[in-house]
């Protein structure tokens, strides 16, 4: 299992991306929370509200979640960050790579 963690300019643009990956079947659920965000962007030091998303999913699909967030997302350059998770109880795994069939 893997939770690949990105972020969204508005809760729009997150749940859209959210449910095309959803009905495609690319990840088995995700959590998302509203944050307040800081970064460098184009020399100068930036600040906002973004929506930060947390996919589960199975290793096996790592490069098509990222590939399809690439296409669907709304920014130009996306954090598209995987997490390898090595300890998840064995209910929800079992959910999860049941969900993924």
């Amino acid at each position: 299992m893997i939770i690949v963690y990105t972020t969204f300019p508005d809760w729009k643009s997150a749940e859209e991306t959210i449910k095309k990956l959803l009905e495609e079947k690319l990840i088995a659920c995700a959590n998302l929370r509203e944050h307040k965000a800081f970064y460098w962007w184009e020399g100068r030091l930036e600040e906002g509200n973004e929506v930060g998303a947390l996919l589960k999913t199975k290793v096996e699909l790592w490069k098509s979640v990222r590939e399809r967030l690439k296409e669907l997302h709304p920014y130009r350059v996306p954090a598209i960050i995987r997490i390898d998770v090595d300890n998840v109880n064995a209910e929800y795994l079992n959910w999860l790579l049941e969900v993924l069939r």
